[in-house]
């Protein structure tokens, strides 16, 4: 069984305990990706830093697709036993370990809306068409509306940096400043990979605008 991701142990280290002990040893703080070797080698207190350093940037993703906080904080909770689970799939040779973190919060973000029955009873119609349906070219100001199917295909085909911009960009709704502030990147390399990205998949879906 994974850790609980929010433990109210006296001993556990509250967030800025983890800067403090590296400027007191002289070693390095740990990034997510150190965190997630970690994790994956069972380490509990890895777990701890990496929901320190993360949840509250992963909370206002998820927040922003399921809107409602208390479902939101469900959903965070759900990401990181999926974390805490699936740790050892990460590779940090395809892409930033935020951008994973990002990747997974979005998905179980986007299908807790579709399988919720208060969702279906919010105005959100515009929200989920675009999930489902578009993508949308913030660049050009146009509107491709694709089949869900053939989108993924067409994801399939980009990098795996490009992918992680391109869902947080056109499928998250993110100004490219949130998107670079959320993957930890420039934001001239989040416009590259976004506009790469967008090239690539209109060459795949057939779109000429």
């Amino acid at each position: 069984m994974p850790p609980e991701p929010l433990p109210e142990e006296s001993g556990r280290e509250r967030p800025g305990e983890t800067g403090l002990h590296a400027l007191r040893t002289g070693a390095p703080e740990p990034g997510p990706a150190d965190l997630l070797r970690e994790i994956a080698l069972g380490d509990e207190d890895a777990f701890s830093r990496l929901y320190d350093l993360t949840a509250p940037v992963l909370l206002a993703l998820i927040r922003r697709v399921v809107r409602d906080m208390a479902i939101s904080e469900e959903v965070l909770q759900e990401v990181f036993v999926e974390v805490w689970r699936q740790a050892t799939r990460f590779d940090a040779r395809r892409g930033s370990a935020r951008g994973w973190l990002c990747t997974i919060a979005h998905r179980r973000a986007v299908d807790t809306v579709r399988s919720s029955e208060a969702a279906r009873r919010r105005d959100s119609d515009e929200g989920l068409a675009r999930l489902d349906a578009q993508v949308v070219d913030v660049q050009e100001e146009g509107i491709m509306r694709v089949e869900t199917q053939r989108v993924r295909a067409a994801m399939a085909a980009l990098t795996a940096v490009q992918a992680d911009a391109i869902r947080l960009a056109y499928f998250g709704g993110y100004s490219h400043r949130e998107v670079a502030s959320l993957l930890d990147i420039p934001v001239g390399t989040a416009k590259t990979r976004i506009r790469d990205g967008m090239i690539v998949l209109r060459d795949r879906l057939g779109v000429t605008s």
